[in-house]
């Protein structure tokens, strides 16, 4: 009987599991900067926790000498389906202040709080491309910023391709500038099985500051990153990662105050509510 139950017992997990993550599903991010057309069904909720990790050099306090050290930023996503079309975004960032450490970097995000909308256009596959549209506002301790989204994507059977028409609208509050960033994205995924996704995907950042500086910093680019992709799908819990590789100024030795290392690592843990 005992030795019944010990098998019982882990088919009778497996299949909670199972049930659970079906029961309801969440709505998986396989390219870590590129949004997708999907969005959560009305009423559906979803946490996600965003990790950037890369390379970069900084002035060490105690021995005065420039150091390797991990720059770090950090999101928390809270997700909720206002209709089965719209989708409402806000999030708690922030970017650490390494200790010891004199010009740190500063990288793509910073410490505060963004709202933001995504709607999808028809439904999928409706349209020759299917298109979403987002709105976000960002309150950050150093600026103020005002960012647009065209969402675009098209699936091929277990393929799929999608892009970010992405740029934004900064003001800095220490210097009362306005200034523009670009961050166009472009990627592709390949669905293995329900579970297992991998891919390859592709962004760009790069800052147009009022009035621009001459000559212009390193840290305000372009700067281009590609690299692999994978995700694993539960239903309800997902993770995806990717791991990109800085494809400009690759002759070019690290200095103080370069904000992109030459790899960037992005990791997504989504939870489905």
């Amino acid at each position: 009987m005992m030795k019944t139950l010990r098998h019982l017992v882990p088919v009778g997990v497996v299949a909670l599991a199972v049930a659970w993550a079906d029961t309801a599903r969440a709505n998986p991010m396989p390219l870590p900067f590129t949004y997708v057309y999907q969005t959560l069904g009305k009423g559906e909720g979803e946490v996600e926790q965003y990790v950037d990790v890369t390379p970069v050099k900084a002035q060490s306090r105690l021995s005065g000498n420039p150091v390797w050290y991990a720059a770090t930023q950090f999101q928390t996503e809270f997700e909720y389906g206002i209709s089965d079309h719209l989708e409402l975004g806000l999030y708690v960032a922030l970017q650490p202040t390494p200790m010891n450490l004199d010009d740190a970097a500063v990288l793509t995000e910073g410490t505060g709080v963004k709202e933001r909308l995504r709607w999808r256009i028809a439904e999928e596959g409706e349209l020759p491309i299917d298109i979403a549209l987002y709105g976000e506002l960002v309150e950050f301790e150093t600026e103020f910023e005002i960012e647009a989204k065209v969402i675009l994507a098209k699936r091929f059977g277990n393929l799929m391709v999608a892009a970010n028409l992405w740029g934004e609208r900064e003001f800095e509050y220490a210097a009362g500038n306005w200034d523009w960033v670009a961050n166009p994205t472009l990627g592709a995924t390949y669905e293995l099985s329900p579970v297992w996704h991998l891919g390859v995907e592709g962004w760009m950042r790069a800052e147009w500051p009022t009035p621009a500086p001459s000559p212009r910093p390193f840290a305000l680019g372009p700067h281009e990153y590609v690299g692999p992709t994978a995700m694993i799908d539960f239903g309800k819990i997902w993770w995806s990662t990717g791991i990109y590789v800085r494809a400009d100024q690759l002759d070019r030795s690290a200095q103080l105050l370069d904000n992109y290392g030459p790899v960037w690592v992005r990791t997504i843990i989504g939870i489905g509510l």
